[in-house]
């Protein structure tokens, strides 16, 4: 007999529930860091374009692994 029961196990729930269980941290991290990132980078695009930074866009995103650097160390200490 077939079963459509929707709480019927698959490899696919297995397969949520094990991402669900291993990748929110960093995916946790990335978000609020993306957002902090937010809140910085307008403070600081007229520095960062003006001329006085070498290279612009290596500054940009080292702003951005710095500020998931910083949210994932925030999340691992609250």
């Amino acid at each position: 007999m077939l079963n459509l029961h929707p709480s019927s196990f698959s490899p696919l729930t297995d397969l949520v529930f094990g991402a669900s269980v291993y990748f929110p941290p960093l995916f946790k991290a990335v978000l609020l860091g993306f957002f902090l990132w937010l809140l910085l980078h307008p403070l600081l695009r007229g520095w960062i374009y003006s001329g006085e930074i070498w290279h612009p866009t290596l500054l940009d995103l080292s702003l951005f692994i710095l500020c998931v650097s910083a949210s994932l160390w925030l999340l691992i200490s609250w």
